[in-house]
């Protein structure tokens, strides 16, 4: 299989698309007439920020656009260029205005220009003697000049699906300029296996791939890539499922119990099994979302503020780093209190609401922000409880019929025990006010 490697371009780079219809994912922007389409087909594109995670293809539409475009297109790297490159690009850009020819600047990575080199595109863009495109996987909202990101629009592209990787491979399998000079043998399942462990990569996918055929065995003029070959060339094993599988529901919900059950070193365990078998962390941060109001609830209501800083850091940062701020998360939550009082008022409150879904607001406790309304009623008799000693009324709030129906009921886990005695102390200052009402 050497003239597989012949070149030194890699796979990735041999495969990068020219144009829109070789594109492979961002649907949400560029199916035909959305309107990112649209601009990069008519030639009409404005200064725009693409942010997304690696390997979703930021450059490679900026390059197309390279293609497509009548304008003078710049490449410039965040890495390599400093503030005398800028001025004399933008110096050169000013010059073709004056004569009618648009410049497009391209900034890969331009979240790392600092904010004097942002600042020297500001007045070029301002006067639109440059459209200026830049590529970024950190959000633009910290990481870009606010005077500059406001002249930009942003498009949100996306980690690939999995089926998108899947289409990816099949086209390096069969593509002349990629593998299709070669006869490689490869099941569906092993190319899922690679599209899974690429975590919305198609870089990622696409160099596993190419590792893989270089070290596939020959059998007569075939090359095999095996799933085991596959392993060992991601230092993977089997832990690869598939996310809408059987095994995947399996893993949360191991996850979800060892928590429940307080076993902090299983929870730990069973998470990393579901990160190192490809699970997206953003999804894993949801559910611990969920879990701090489901099984934490009010006996530690700071699990929930926890878990939302997780997910904020693991959206900030991805794999492999946030790893760490999960495990954060998954310890807190299994050594937390744990009380349901939460999720069992909820489901309660759903069977009466179910049941009883034309029962009217009671008037009193509706608007009247019509003449008519305060005619029919609306209002009358509202108390507002700022109004009152202890801020609390006689007023009920259920429907007539539901009144002295209870949701939630405290247990003694945690906070949630001060959260019972201040229900208490609620329930008698409100029989109170209504003693001394019918008195």
């Amino acid at each position: 299989m050497d003239s597989l490697f012949d070149t030194s371009a890699p796979l990735a780079s041999r495969l990068r698309p020219d144009s829109l219809d070789e594109y492979v994912g961002q649907r949400h922007l560029l199916d035909p007439g959305g309107i990112l389409y649209r601009m990069i087909s008519q030639d009409r594109v404005p200064s725009m920020i693409f942010w997304g995670p690696p390997g979703v293809g930021k450059t490679t539409l900026a390059r197309i656009i390279a293609k497509k475009t009548s304008a003078h297109f710049i490449d410039f790297s965040a890495v390599t260029s400093g503030i005398k490159e800028i001025r004399s690009v933008m110096k050169e850009a000013e010059q073709d205005r004056l004569y009618g020819k648009k410049t497009i600047v391209f900034i890969d990575e331009i979240h790392r220009f600092n904010k004097a080199q942002q600042d020297a595109f500001l007045p070029f863009v301002e006067k639109g003697s440059i459209i200026l495109i830049g590529a970024t996987t950190e959000n633009p909202s910290f990481e870009v000049n606010s005077a500059l990101l406001s002249r930009c629009k942003v498009f949100v592209l996306k980690a690939l699906e999995k089926e998108d990787l899947v289409t990816l491979l099949h086209h390096a399998l069969t593509s002349p300029k990629g593998l299709g000079n070669q006869s490689i043998e490869i099941s569906e399942e092993t190319l899922e296996m690679i599209a899974l462990f690429s975590n919305g990569d198609a870089r990622v996918a696409l160099n596993t791939l190419e590792m893989a055929c270089l070290n596939a065995r020959q059998e007569n003029a075939h090359w095999i890539v095996s799933k085991e070959l596959v392993e060992q060339c991601t230092s993977q094993k089997s832990l690869l499922y598939d996310k809408q599988g059987e095994e995947h529901y399996n893993l949360i919900s191991a996850l979800h119990k060892s928590m429940r059950n307080s076993d902090v070193d299983a929870a730990i365990y069973w998470l990393a099994r579901m990160l190192e078998a490809g699970e997206d962390p953003l999804y894993i941060a949801r559910r611990l979302v969920r879990f701090a109001s489901e099984d934490v609830g009010m006996a530690d209501s700071r699990a929930l503020e926890v878990c939302i800083a997780v997910y904020q850091a693991c959206h900030f940062i991805g794999m492999p780093e946030c790893t760490v701020h999960l495990t954060h998360a998954v310890t807190y939550l299994s050594l937390a209190a744990k009380s349901n009082a939460l999720y069992m008022a909820y489901e309660a409150a759903k069977q009466d609401a179910k049941k009883q879904l034309a029962e009217p607001v009671p008037l009193h406790l509706r608007n009247a922000p019509t003449k008519l309304m305060e005619e029919l009623d609306y209002g009358k008799g509202y108390q507002y409880a700022h109004d009152f000693a202890d801020k609390i009324t006689a007023m009920d709030c259920l429907p007539e019929s539901l009144l002295g129906r209870h949701y939630y009921r405290p247990t003694s886990q945690g906070t949630e025990r001060k959260v019972a005695e201040r229900m208490k102390q609620l329930a008698y200052l409100k029989q109170q006010k209504k003693k001394e009402k019918q008195e």
